[in-house]
């Protein structure tokens, strides 16, 4: 029952009672004094009836109406305290728990729970406080994990940066101290450090893009892009940049030159050089072949990315594509790795409008795909 109710029905209480029984107490005399006239007429009439009778009559009268207006005064007593204790009971109970559960958040304790019974406007407040409750531990234990994983981050990139930092300095302490002593040797050594820088220069853009993700910020730029042509130019690239690995390149392309898919290129370039820099990355094979296969699968285009590298556990691949996630081979490997090269893929695929997975047996190698939506002209009618 609402609280207005409650104060409206209490009220009415308060006033009925008292009225109902004045109103019996009214009829009660009107009765008796009606009674008492018609024996004083008989009386009278009779003339064996003495005044005496009569006035002992009257004080009967007054003795009745002195007993009813005390029973009235106590009907009207009990009953207020009872409405008040009534409308007391459902203010104070409600207002006992918010005060004992607003010092609980006050002293930074979220771990209770508001119990509320009722469906007044008590009732409503304190359900809404429960709910700002919970929000406020979820915001809390959101933060907490989101700390956790920007410790991890600052480990993970520290890490990163300091292994081709270290090579940098060390051949160039070379060059310095004249190690590269011959035309091959300097070559060698540039080029060392050129990959190196490299890797440095990839490892901020994955940190300046990550910062965009988290802020929504992403800039895509789609247009109408030629598949055949694109995943020709990817593959290109690709050659070039595992030449320098050792690692083979595989390409085929089974899609018709007329079909299109709208993306953002820079972006989708991104993803495939985030997996097959993954994929290098944990490449335990003497010969490392990647292949990269471009498929046409009715209203998508279905790209593939296979390597023969180490493979990844069962229980790892569901959470490969989450933040921060590292397998434990990862973990414990020199290799290290930021955690979050393959959760950007995840993100540029869903703002596509497509999806990735992959599939990958240990010792054998892993395959990731990831499909895109082809472009379709949209019929005119007129």
């Amino acid at each position: 029952m609402k609280l207005k109710t409650r104060i409206i029905v209490g009220f009415m209480l308060v006033i009925l009672v008292p009225v109902m029984l004045f109103s019996a107490t009214l009829y009660g005399l009107t009765h008796l004094q009606t009674k008492g006239i018609s024996q004083m007429q008989k009386a009278q009439q009779e003339y064996d009836v003495s005044i005496m009778e009569s006035e002992d009559s009257t004080a009967g009268v007054q003795l009745m109406a002195k007993d009813i207006l005390i029973v009235v005064i106590t009907v009207l007593v009990f009953t207020s305290l009872l409405v008040g204790f009534w409308i007391y009971r459902s203010i104070a109970a409600p207002l006992v728990k918010l005060k004992k559960a607003t010092k609980n958040i006050k002293d930074g304790n979220l771990d209770f729970e508001l119990e509320v019974e009722g469906e007044d406007e008590f009732a409503e407040l304190c359900r809404d406080f429960e709910d700002m409750r919970k929000r406020l531990k979820a915001n809390a234990e959101e933060k907490i994990i989101l700390d956790k994983e920007n410790k991890e981050l600052i480990s993970n990139i520290s890490h990163d940066l300091k292994t081709p930092i270290t090579a940098v300095k060390g051949y160039v302490e070379g060059i310095m101290d004249g190690v590269a002593d011959t035309p091959e040797k300097m070559d060698r050594y540039i080029r060392t450090i050129y990959n190196k820088t490299n890797e440095m220069d990839h490892l901020i853009n994955e940190l300046t893009f990550y910062s965009k993700i988290d802020t929504n910020r992403i800039p895509y730029t789609f247009s109408k892009l030629p598949v055949t042509d694109y995943f020709n130019d990817c593959a290109e690239e690709l050659q070039l940049e595992l030449e320098v690995k050792g690692v083979d390149l595989v390409y085929a392309n089974y899609v018709d030159e007329h079909v299109l898919i709208i993306a953002d290129g820079e972006q989708i370039r991104r993803v495939i050089h985030n997996i097959v820099t993954n994929s290098t990355k944990y490449m335990n094979k003497a010969h490392g072949i990647i292949q990269l296969r471009v498929k046409d699968v009715g209203d998508f285009i279905q790209v593939e990315i296979e390597d023969n590298g180490k493979g990844i556990a069962a229980k790892d691949l569901p959470n490969i594509f989450d933040r921060f996630y590292r397998t434990d081979f990862s973990r414990n490997s020199s290799k290290g790795g930021s955690g979050i090269g393959l959760s950007i893929v995840r993100k540029i695929m869903e703002d596509h409008g497509g999806k990735v997975w992959a599939t990958s047996k240990e010792g054998i190698g892993t395959i990731m795909y990831f499909v895109l939506r082809k472009y379709q002209e949209v019929p005119n009618h007129e």
